[in-house]
């Protein structure tokens, strides 16, 4: 799929069925898992949907641009209070703040208020790995894997998560979806040297 069809396709997600939107989702998704960070946020830079505003936040934050990370992610924070997505919001500029409690606090509001939410649980994972508090990471993300089990960037930080919280076991379950999802992804040689320590 070409860049320009993938921008055509997220400037008229609002107007597709929930599959083709998912779709849409899907397909930014594996730019960034192959690290086309870049070409990730250009495609959904103009899009009003809170799960793509997402994407462009930890796409600038892999791309180390933790001032544009923080302006999308306010953004979302700037939703009605009430919604999910505004606690989201509010918990990734207290990381990027260097608050893990208040990131902590906002990331339980967020799981409360949309615990359907894939990117609820996420952040709740981001928060908690930044408090060191590791098995709680790792059961926040393995959620997150649960509630959308073809999001590979979920399962690469359940894989992390899980390995600080020396379940080998579960290292390498998420690590080998995250390896068959992500292909390309810049994290593979570290994924595949963390599964070698683990015989698998």
């Amino acid at each position: 799929m070409t860049r320009q069809t993938i921008v055509l396709a997220v400037a008229l997600i609002a107007a597709l069925p929930p599959a083709a939107s998912a779709q849409a989702l899907n397909d930014l998704r594996a730019m960034f898992d192959a690290g086309q960070y870049q070409q990730a946020i250009d495609a959904a830079a103009a899009s009003q949907d809170p799960r793509l505003m997402f994407l462009v936040g930890q796409s600038q934050q892999k791309m180390r641009h933790p001032d544009q990370a923080k302006a999308s992610y306010e953004k979302l924070a700037a939703r009605p209070d009430g919604d999910p997505w505004d606690a989201i919001g509010k918990s990734a500029v207290a990381l990027l703040s260097s608050n893990a409690a208040g990131a902590a606090q906002e990331a339980d509001q967020a799981v409360a208020r949309g615990g359907s939410i894939a990117e609820a649980h996420f952040q709740r994972g981001l928060a908690m790995s930044a408090q060191q508090n590791f098995p709680e990471a790792a059961a926040s993300f393995q959620k997150a894997t649960e509630l959308d089990p073809n999001w590979a960037n979920a399962h690469f930080n359940a894989g992390l998560a899980f390995s600080k919280a020396r379940r080998p076991d579960l290292t390498a379950e998420h690590f080998q979806a995250f390896l068959k999802l992500a292909p390309q992804a810049p994290e593979r040689g570290e994924v595949q040297s963390i599964l070698r320590t683990l015989g698998r």
